[in-house]
Formats: structure tokens, C-alpha cells, sequence
């Protein structure tokens, strides 16, 4: 079985490629979500977030996920308290879906952040979708109805993609000017 990761900054259409790898047959764990129901569900993660920023976090079972956010918002140690938190549960629960997925031949991690949380050692393989910036500002600009100032800052928290296109395997370019899908199917049977 190849493990391959997924990966992309914020705008790049990670999404649209990693919809393009389930259409091609390859069953997709997209951390994102999986990390948001895990810190929900998870007794283990709700506990020691309580421990690390107060009992008032969780609303029930429910996440007050904006109280949260401005714990973590421009203070690196806290964002690295809830990370260290978060991550592992993340990472063992993609395991335990990887062993679910034996009889594929590749199993795909679509993860924003896949080397900044490590995720990337989970993988054979990793793909990044690269988009220049300027479009990528402006599709989270209209996508979150948000301003520059605030998609530069979630850029600039994340590894550079001049760093991400050293480290990748495979380089989707999301710029039209080859297909999406002509080059996810090459890509694919490269790896197979």
C-alpha cells in the first residue's frame, strides 16, 4: 500500500484535487475534518483541553471553537499546547484508518499542514497543489469573505510554498494551464 499525502496552502484547491484522487478510486482521510470531529468526540482531547485553557471551552460536548481560537490567535505557545494535544489523537486515528483501507492499493492524507504537524512521516509520498499566490489571495478573499491582511496572515502561519515544492514528491499546478485532472491521473500512474 503507498500512502500518499496530500498537501497545499490555504486558497491553493487542495479540495478540488483531493475530489478529483476520490473519483480516480483512492479513498481520502482529510485531516481537517477528521481533526475537528476528533476534538469533539474524543474524551481524551476534550480533557486536556479543559486542563490546558479552562472547563468554560466546552459547551457540553460542543466546542466553543471561537473561544479557543482566541487562546491561540498570534500566541505560538499556546497554538503549540493545543497542537500537541490535537495532533497525536489526529495521527493515531489516521492510522487506525489506513489498517481499515488495507485492500487499497493507495490511500491518500489531505493535509493543510502536513509538515508543519509532522503528518508528512505518515506518508510514502506527497503531492502539493500549487497556485501563485495573488489568485490564492483572492479566492479565500471571496471564499471566507475575509480581507488580504487576514488570508496573509493564515499564508504566513503556514510553511512557505517555495519550502513545500522542496520537500514534495509531485506538483499538481493549479494555474490552468494543464488539466487538474490529466495531471492527477499521471501522477497516480507514477505511483502505481
Amino acid at each position: 500500500m503507498i500512502r500518499l499525502g496530500i498537501t497545499g496552502g490555504i486558497g491553493s484547491g487542495k479540495s478540488t484535487v483531493t475530489n478529483i484522487i476520490k473519483l480516480l478510486d483512492i479513498p481520502v482521510y482529510i485531516a481537517d475534518i477528521e481533526s475537528k470531529k476528533l476534538t469533539e468526540s474524543s474524551p481524551v482531547v476534550r480533557e486536556k483541553l479543559m486542563q490546558a485553557f479552562g472547563d468554560n471551552l466546552y459547551e457540553g460536548h460542543a466546542l466553543n471553537k471561537q473561544l479557543l481560537a482566541s487562546y491561540i490567535f498570534n500566541d505560538k505557545h499556546k497554538l503549540a499546547i493545543a497542537n500537541s494535544i490535537i495532533h497525536p489523537v489526529v495521527d493515531q486515528h489516521y492510522c487506525e484508518w489506513v489498517k481499515s483501507h488495507q485492500h487499497h492499493h493507495i490511500v491518500a492524507l489531505e493535509a493543510a499542514i502536513l509538515y508543519e504537524s509532522g503528518m508528512q512521516r505518515l506518508t510514502d509520498k506527497v503531492m502539493m497543489v500549487y497556485t501563485p499566490l495573488e489568485e490564492r489571495i483572492e479566492r479565500t478573499m471571496l471564499r471566507d469573505n475575509t480581507t488580504r491582511e487576514k488570508v496573509l496572515e493564515r499564508i504566513n502561519s503556514q510553511l512557505s510554498d517555495d519550502e513545500k515544492l522542496k520537500l514534495a514528491d509531485y506538483i499538481v499546478y493549479n494555474d490552468e494551464r494543464k488539466s487538474l485532472i490529466q495531471q492527477c491521473i499521471e501522477i497516480i500512474e507514477n505511483i502505481k
